[in-house]
């Protein structure tokens, strides 16, 4: 017997869609029957994605010709930090599909790595560019997405990647690290207005994944994981980005109908267990 579709005929703009956890997450939608708007600046990676779905199956429901004949993915470019590409973005998945049920805010940079003592402040790389594309762009994707779904009275679902970061110091980098405590006060503070729509905003904070922004910085996939590994509570697996996607699907789905202003941490109990104490009485036995 399948399994029940849980985004039937729904339909997703996922951004940063191109790879790591967007491209996972795009996979995950569409195999749930949504239909999906990958949303990257990184045009050949992103149609790339979009043939790997299209290629897959899922889309439509049976019974629904008129979404049957539609593509079940479609690469939109969109750079979060302009607006005009953002609102572009939304009206386009509506123009495509006829409705916008999921954003999910995805898009995101690791930003300068380094003491703040000598932080790189600028806007091409530094500090200011970190918070325009993780918080500024976060802001642009929930203000457009809702406008459409209040305007069409859609009880939509908003979802915000935020990061084990949002909620400790000392596991990222400075500017990374405040941009995503931005971003949970900016998901709560959406939440409290949108409410009043119907529509739910959420945020999905993993730890560490060894996605190509992780090793952006020339770290070795596998030295991700293990560090990861070592910092959380729970043992024997590793965080993948399908994980997290997995995370963001129960967030998308009528499962958590009733959750909303929710930081949804997936970090196998890292920001919330400290085995420190333990570890130091077992040194001593």
């Amino acid at each position: 017997m399948s399994k029940p579709r849980r985004l039937e005929g729904k339909v997703a703009i996922i951004t940063g869609a191109a790879s790591g956890i967007g491209e996972a997450t795009a996979k995950v939608f569409a195999e749930n029957g949504a239909f999906v708007v990958v949303a990257d600046i990184q045009e050949e990676l992103g149609l790339k994605v979009v043939a790997s779905i299209t290629a897959g199956g899922g889309g439509g429901g049976p019974d629904d010709h008129n979404l049957n004949h539609m593509m079940k993915a479609i690469y939109k470019k969109c750079d979060v930090t302009v607006e005009k590409q953002v609102k572009e973005t939304v009206a386009f998945a509506i123009e495509k599909y006829g409705t916008l049920d999921i954003m999910y805010s995805n898009a995101g940079i690791m930003g300068p790595v380094g003491s703040i003592l000598d932080m790189d402040m600028d806007m091409e790389k530094g500090f200011d560019r970190t918070m325009a594309v993780n918080l500024r762009g976060t802001a642009l994707c929930i203000k457009h997405a809702a406008q459409a779904m209040v305007e069409r009275q859609i009880r939509g679902s908003i979802i915000c990647t935020g990061s084990a970061a949002s909620s400790l110091g000392g596991v990222g980098p400075h500017a990374y690290t405040a941009s995503k405590h931005g971003l949970v006060g900016l998901v709560r503070s959406a939440a409290s207005e949108l409410g009043k729509h119907g529509i739910r905003v959420n945020c999905v904070s993993p730890s560490g994944v060894a996605t190509p922004m992780a090793t952006e910085n020339k770290l070795d996939p596998s030295k991700i994981e293990a560090l990861n590994c070592s910092m959380v509570n729970l043992k024997g697996i590793a965080l993948k980005p399908k994980h997290v996607a997995e995370a963001a699907l129960f967030l998308a789905s009528d499962e958590s109908i009733f959750v909303s202003g929710h930081n949804l941490a997936v970090d196998g109990g890292a920001t919330v267990v400290d085995n420190s104490l333990a570890m130091m009485r077992q040194r001593k036995q």
